[in-house]
């Protein structure tokens, strides 16, 4: 049985698609910089994501929003580890990694987390697929054009969905060979990962297109660019913070869930899990 079986029997529901709460430890992430740099803060933020309906949090201490720069491997342990520790004695959801450098998840995995989180499909770091043959945890592979650093200039595509569905298949492939448990395997398309506004609603609406791969889907849209340039008015861009830009983010939560997505990676656990409890509603009418 797989981590994500496993959660979702814990819950009673076998079915039901999991939330997964962001936590980014860091001074400069587009939508929540700063907020949870405290050790302490980004603590308490986990504890109350989990009371919110959490089923899992993920834990980033290095922003991949578009054009930052990798910061160091020393640095970016001193952000998550001393997070992790003392979560992992306060909640009881498992806790995801997300990180390129496999040094970092082996000191992640070694402190209590159970999930890698690679934003670059095991690209990054060729010792990250070792790293999680050897703990034996679900790995999720994202598509990503280039790296945060050049992904967002100009990217194109022939066919987004057909072409991003080769990626993963790909990936998952590849990290079976390496050793890796098929059933350890997540995929996710990288939503704002090298994306334009249009190929971004391409994926969410062709979703389906990706649970054919047959490994769980995670999307994770929150608070993005391309939600907030849809929703701006008279050239003005609204704060990823204010509430439009929420409505917004659970809109595109509902069309994730019910084109498929598994999982739903989310800032806003609370209204996640209400947006959650519809769409079963309306899946069982």
């Amino acid at each position: 049985m797989t981590i994500i079986d496993q959660i979702r029997s814990r819950n009673g529901d076998v079915r039901r698609p999991l939330i997964m709460g962001v936590l980014n430890v860091t001074p400069d992430s587009f939508s929540d910089g700063g907020l949870f740099f405290d050790t302490e803060k980004a603590v308490d933020h986990g504890k109350r994501m989990e009371a919110e309906g959490a089923d899992i949090i993920d834990i980033g201490g290095e922003s991949t929003k578009p054009f930052s720069d990798q910061i160091s491997l020393e640095e970016e342990s001193r952000r998550v580890l001393p997070v992790i520790e003392k979560l992992v004695k306060s909640v009881s959801i498992p806790i995801s990694i997300d990180t390129t450098k496999s040094e970092i998840a082996d000191r992640a995995l070694a402190a209590g987390a159970a999930i890698i989180n690679d934003v670059s499909a095991l690209r990054f770091d060729p010792r990250m697929a070792e790293i999680a043959v050897a703990y034996n945890v679900p790995v999720i592979l994202m598509h990503m054009l280039g790296n945060p650093k050049s992904m967002q200039k100009n990217p194109q595509y022939r066919d987004v969905v057909s072409e991003v569905k080769a990626f993963l298949l790909d990936a998952v492939e590849k990290a079976a060979a390496a050793g890796i448990k098929k059933a350890n395997l997540i995929i996710d398309p990288g939503i704002g990962f090298g994306k334009t506004v249009e190929h971004n609603l391409l994926l969410i609406k062709h979703l389906k297109a990706l649970t054919d791969i047959g490994r769980p889907v995670l999307v994770g849209a929150s608070r993005k660019f391309f939600i907030r340039s849809i929703l701006k008015t008279d050239d003005q861009e609204p704060d990823p913070l204010s509430q439009t830009v929420e409505i917004g983010a659970q809109a595109v939560v509902a069309a994730a869930l019910l084109n498929g997505a598994d999982i739903v990676r989310v800032h806003n656990v609370e209204n996640t899990k209400a947006t959650l409890k519809i769409i079963q509603a309306l899946k069982s009418a």
